[in-house]
């Protein structure tokens, strides 16, 4: 069953009233509004115009990244899926399309782990001569067993932070010329159990990027989350002059997404909390 909206001829198999309504003089509410641990991106988008808005989003061919670029596609606005499988970004589009098929997305390849594959995925976007008004930092790894990328780096550092801080250096003036624009960086409270300083206070980076023998997976994530928010704190004071954002978030406590898929364990403990948790 699916449901239509004759005036301007979109199907969804969404509730229309989520999927086709938009405000022409949205109230601004006398109070914050406030969203609960049911709400959807549907629901937090209901009413809202994104058409002419450009938006990328990385890992956005599963999970959260790819719920994330449904909803904002189809509230009208031309979404750029950043992933490193071209198999799994093009899936990603034709879901989306099966949603509404005048739905902008576009799949583009960019591997975290690979600081040369970002610098291609930064020049092939610019090439495109689009605007870019919102950039979404969403892909990440988790409980991974420990490798170096090409790069030299421990493999959950770079893909959860660093390819995303070298991919918000590549297109900052992009970001300022299009403002207002932000940019959202998915990070998580797990940030809060762990430490990046030394005995002295001071920044040490053997704990950013450890050797084999020092790397424990849950740590190495907790880690790479920390830099996520500190750079996104860092980023907005340097950036919010110019008319861009930037914010960190914490999408909840073990959504039931793919991120677990490295580990039985992580698997097995998901599982089990899922009845208890948020799903897809």
């Amino acid at each position: 069953m699916f449901f239509c909206s004759h005036i301007n001829k979109r199907t969804t198999y969404l509730d229309p009233r989520l999927a086709f309504t938009v405000e022409d003089n949205p109230v601004k509410p006398t109070t914050r509004q406030k969203y609960d641990g049911s709400s959807t991106a549907m629901e937090i988008l209901q009413g809202r115009d994104l058409s002419g808005k450009v938006v990328i989003i990385t890992g956005a061919n599963s999970g959260i990244g790819f719920e994330t670029a449904k909803s904002l596609a189809l509230h009208g606005a031309y979404v750029i899926l950043a992933c490193r499988s071209v198999s799994r970004g093009s899936d990603a589009v034709q879901r989306i399309l099966g949603e509404w098929h005048k739905a902008k997305v576009e799949a583009m390849t960019l591997d975290l782990a690979s600081l040369q594959s970002v610098q291609h995925f930064a020049e092939a976007f610019k090439s495109k001569n689009l605007p870019l008004h919102i950039l979404i930092c969403n892909a990440a790894v988790f409980g991974v067993p420990w490798c170096l990328t090409e790069d030299g780096l421990e493999s959950t550092f770079q893909v959860n932070h660093l390819g995303h801080f070298y991919l918000v250096q590549l297109l900052e003036e992009l970001l300022r010329q299009s403002s207002p624009a932000r940019v959202v960086v998915v990070s998580s409270e797990s940030h809060r159990f762990t430490e990046i300083k030394d005995s002295c206070g001071k920044l040490d980076f053997s704990l950013l990027s450890p050797s084999k023998k020092d790397y424990w997976a849950m740590l190495a994530y907790n880690r790479s989350k920390l830099c996520n928010i500190l750079f996104s704190n860092e980023l907005n004071r340097r950036l919010s002059p110019h008319g861009v954002t930037s914010n960190s978030l914490h999408p909840g406590n073990m959504i039931y997404s793919s991120i677990h898929r490295n580990w039985w364990v992580y698997t097995l403990l998901f599982t089990l909390a899922r009845p208890f948790t948020k799903s897809m």
